[in-house]
């Protein structure tokens, strides 16, 4: 039995704990300062209560100040904060982390600098290593659709894990990989990392159409508004063609800005693009913020009405649209991207640039 360290108690992070659970690890649950009471109800029975279930027997919760207690004799850490919590695990988890231990992100983004680079998540942790752990920890990240829901429930689900050495994938592989959680290995972090972050952007892009669909049966009363902010709300006028072809276009804009950035663009077609993109339009905190956008409300107040949601999906657009511009890039080539970039940072009203698609 091997020891696996998640640290993050979000549902995401928890739900790695199945497969670890699955293969016979020991796993150790680790809250950052947002979970406290995750950890609480985790230690006392077992359940955890934003996914309403008990977490395999052989999960251990520990709070964040058990770090060092919790890293002691892991075999494979996994990184289970948002986006937003990059900067707090590089600087609290970072320094505490054990040679030669490798690290699995499931946090998905990308960093854009002053230069109109992007960085990708594993890339950007492994720079922020302290001096003395430098070269020492190998850092791998997941990409590809999967409902942590549905990963708990033991539904066949494929990812792909990516690094830069192959062995090490293979040996991360080999701790998490059961007979319905089935996994892919690259080594194109870019390719692989860039997808997962930009099929966020785009799934709200993809849902704009659901909103404006929505439009079409008329004025919003403060019940239907809430409906539309329900996580797994049915759509109110069910329209398909425009989602498919604003579906058609953010892979091809993936796959542009993929390979600018060095990757292999084919894979926006692929698992960890249109595979990934297909299972977030279909519910989410991005699907509805792209429905409240489509409907026609603004974004500060769509912001508003999903108080306390965490919008991934709005830091990607801002952050891809900022450095494409400061590299000089022509918009005509993103006409999506920059079009959701105008709704979310300069008021723009929901206008899809149909014309524009495709060239």
């Amino acid at each position: 039995m091997s020891i696996v360290t998640i640290i993050g108690a979000g549902m995401m992070g928890s739900a790695m704990s199945g497969p670890a659970a699955e293969n016979g690890h020991a796993v150790r649950l680790v809250g950052t300062p947002l979970d406290r009471e995750i950890i609480e109800s985790v230690q006392k029975n077992g359940f955890h209560p934003t996914l309403r279930t008990v977490l395999p027997e052989v999960v251990t919760a520990y709070r964040i100040e058990d770090l060092d207690r919790a890293l002691d004799g892991a075999e494979l850490v996994i990184c289970g904060v948002s986006s937003f919590g990059i900067d707090w695990f590089s600087e609290a988890v970072l320094p505490k982390l054990h040679s030669g231990v490798p690290v699995l992100s499931i946090t998905k983004g990308l960093v854009d600098g002053g230069d109109g680079s992007l960085t990708a998540f594993p890339h950007l942790l492994a720079s922020r290593l302290p001096e003395k752990l430098r070269g020492t920890i190998p850092f791998q990240a997941v990409g590809g659709p999967c409902i942590c829901f549905e990963l708990l429930a033991r539904r066949h689900t494929t990812v792909c894990f990516c690094g830069d050495n192959r062995s090490v994938l293979e040996k991360v592989r080999a701790f998490l990989a059961t007979s319905y959680y089935h996994i892919q290995i690259s080594t194109d972090v870019m390719a692989v990392e860039g997808c997962a972050a930009l099929k966020n952007a785009y799934a709200m892009g993809v849902s704009l159409a659901v909103g404006l669909a929505d439009r079409e049966i008329g004025p919003l009363n403060p019940a239907d508004a809430a409906a539309l902010c329900a996580p797994g709300a049915p759509d109110r006028n069910p329209v398909y063609n425009p989602q498919a072809a604003l579906f058609a276009q953010s892979c091809l804009e993936m796959r542009r800005i993929v390979e600018l950035l060095g990757g292999d663009g084919g894979r926006a077609g692929e698992l960890p693009g249109a595979g990934d993109l297909y299972v977030t339009i279909f519910g989410g905190r991005t699907r509805r913020l792209g429905t409240l956008l489509g409907r026609g409300i603004p974004f500060s107040e769509a912001r508003k009405m999903l108080n306390g949601v965490t919008l991934e999906a709005v830091a990607i657009i801002t952050r891809v649209a900022r450095a494409l511009r400061t590299r000089g890039e022509d918009p005509k080539n993103y006409p999506l991207l920059f079009h959701m970039d105008a709704i979310l940072n300069r008021g723009a009203q929901v206008e899809l640039p149909w014309d524009r698609f495709g060239c």
